[in-house]
């Protein structure tokens, strides 16, 4: 598999690139992630089965949607390959800034210019991605509250109910759903789609993203999501309310949307987010 890794890169770079290092580093999920090395160039390569290639070359499009549309340092996709047994992604390698930082302002101001951009008229995208290994359907929609019920909350619910999970009912919640949104009023702004600290951080003080999941949705989905799991620190809310304030029931709407994380969460490693799933569900309720 590394011949075809090297060979890629190559024909991609329009140099002979043979890796002399290869540094396997920590994984959150079942990917297999690597630093290689010639000497000279270093770049980032994620594994995983051959039927991940389309995962794969969809993150590449989301990457360079983001590089397009954002002021994000966004790593480059060098390219997306398989050999008989695995597919793999390579990226650009970035080394990340240790933390603490003190540029989370900057961050906030970022996604803000990214969200205050609607150039679309419509909720979806143009294709299906993933959500971490899950597939993301994005059929375009006219109304939010109907794309964000059946495409992110349906699915989700429709995925735990093939295993034989029903934390309620589908129909029931996926129309609770579409009446808690109706009256909200959204514009389209380009999501990250999975905008939580461990998918970003800073290069040479620079804002930086990756691991993206894009659509077209409501731009307080990337802000709940953010404040779900690891909440970053006042100053990239602060930056972020000064340049497009959240409105004061966006606080109405944060559990609805922290619940498709967690879902998405619950569907892929089951235990006590089946529970904390469960829970939310039950707030929501209420």
């Amino acid at each position: 598999m590394w011949n075809t890794v090297n060979e890629q890169i190559s024909q991609a770079m329009h140099f002979d690139f043979k890796h002399t290092s290869k540094r396997q580093l920590q994984s959150p999920s079942s990917d297999k992630l690597f630093q290689i090395s010639d000497g000279i160039h270093q770049y980032f390569v994620k594994i995983a089965h051959r039927g991940d290639l389309e995962r794969f070359e969809n993150e590449a499009h989301n990457l360079q949607l983001l590089t397009q549309e954002s002021l994000f340092m966004v790593p480059d996709c060098i390219t997306t390959g398989a050999s008989i047994e695995f597919s793999f992604i390579v990226l650009e390698w970035l080394e990340l800034d240790q933390q603490p930082h003190t540029n989370w302002h900057v961050m906030g101001s970022h996604l803000a210019s990214l969200h205050l951009k609607h150039r679309q008229a419509m909720f979806g995208f143009d294709h299906d991605n993933f959500i971490g290994p899950t597939t993301q359907p994005n059929h375009w929609h006219k109304k939010w509250n109907i794309f964000f019920a059946e495409e992110r909350i349906g699915w989700q619910l429709q995925l735990l109910h093939e295993k034989g999970i029903e934390l309620v009912d589908k129909d029931y919640f996926v129309a609770f759903v579409k009446d808690m949104l109706h009256s909200h009023i959204v514009q389209p702004s380009l999501l990250h789609g999975d905008f939580w600290r461990g998918n970003m951080g800073f290069i040479h003080s620079v804002p930086s993203l990756f691991d993206p999941s894009c659509y077209y949705g409501d731009r307080e989905v990337d802000i709940a999501m953010s404040e779900l799991f690891a909440p970053l620190p006042d100053a990239f809310y602060i930056a972020y309310n000064k340049h497009y304030p959240l409105t004061q029931d966006y606080e109405q709407r944060k559990l609805i949307y922290q619940l498709y994380p967690i879902l998405n969460h619950a569907n892929i490693f089951a235990g006590h987010y089946l529970t904390e799933a469960k829970q939310q569900i039950e707030r929501l309720l209420k």
